[in-house]
Formats: structure tokens, sequence, C-alpha cells
């Protein structure tokens, strides 16, 4: 018998001072069985950061022609397309010719996001559409420690600076830009 995804609640309250984007969304998010917290809080985060009404949550994993987020145009186009984690520059170069924006939050340790760069950095070079922000391990660490089935989380961003406040915790990420040169 497969395993079922662990529903997680989300009331995001979001203060964006660098948008002037001020709103709360209530949030379901699907955590799959051989994902991580910190990958669904990165998926969160990622929904700060670029919060919109057309912003919407995907399939995720279980579907392989998907982004872990997007967002459409009233026309129907993919404006924006973001994926989480280190996908193969194949799916990104896929998600390039899809999208008008490929956003890529990327996160995990040196030793793993070190190599995948150089291994994908020149075939992302061509990517004029693609933008990556770092998220390094400690702010990981952080999101991780405010994943509750239940959250009410206040988002405070100003200066590119992202904090977050739940009932238990708090975190500060600052996702660094990546440049692809």
């Amino acid at each position: 018998m497969a395993l079922k995804s662990t529903i997680y609640k989300a009331t995001l309250n979001i203060s964006d001072l660098d948008r002037q984007h001020y709103a709360e969304y209530p949030l379901t998010l699907a955590l799959h069985p051989s994902e991580t917290e910190t990958r669904m809080m990165i998926r969160l985060l990622a929904f700060a950061i670029y919060a919109d009404e057309a912003l919407s949550f995907t399939r995720g994993l279980c579907v392989d022609d998907e982004p872990d987020l997007w967002q459409h145009a009233p026309s129907g186009e993919i404006e924006r397309w973001i994926e989480v984690g280190l996908p193969s520059d194949k799916r990104l170069r896929k998600a390039s010719g899809r999208a008008k924006e490929v956003v890529l939050l990327a996160y995990g340790t040196d030793q793993q996001f070190d190599p995948w760069f150089q291994g994908a950095r020149k075939a992302l070079m061509r990517l004029d559409n693609l933008k990556i922000l770092r998220i390094n391990e400690n702010d990981c660490e952080g999101l991780t420690a405010l994943a509750e089935r239940q959250m009410r989380l206040q988002c405070t961003i100003q200066d590119g600076e992202i904090w977050l406040t739940g009932e238990s915790a708090s975190a500060s990420v600052v996702p660094r830009p990546v440049e692809i040169v």
C-alpha cells in the first residue's frame, strides 16, 4: 500500500515592504512521503517571497512536468515557474522554454550545492529567464523549526531579508542570488 502525503495547514500573514504587498493566505501543503519538512518549508518560503493571488502550489514531486509552485497569467501562460532543491539542468531548460520566468530556490550544504552548480553551470548560463536564490544551511534549520501541522506564521520582508515568526519559533532567511557566469 502506498504511503499518503501528510497535510499541513498554514496561515501566512505577509508584510512585504520591498514589494508593498500585504495579505494573508490560508495555505494547504502536502508533505509527500519522500519529502522532508525542510523542503516543504522552502516551498512555503518561495510562496512568501513571490506571494500573489495567482501563485499556487502544484502536485509537486508526484508529477514530472510541473514545478513546486507556479503562477499563470489570465491567458493561461506560465508567468513564473518555481523549483526548490537541486534539479537537473535538463529540468530547468525545459522549464525555461515553458515559462516567462524560472526561479530556483537552491538549498543544501556546500558539499551538495557546489558540485551540482559546477556540473550544471554551463547549461544554466544559456537560460536568460532563470534566477537562482541560494538558501544557506543555517537558514534551512531555522525554517524547519517552524514546521507544525497547523501553522500561523507572520512573514516580514524588507531589504531582501525575510523574518518568519510562528507560535514556538522564529527564523531569519536571506536568500542570496547566485550569478551564473
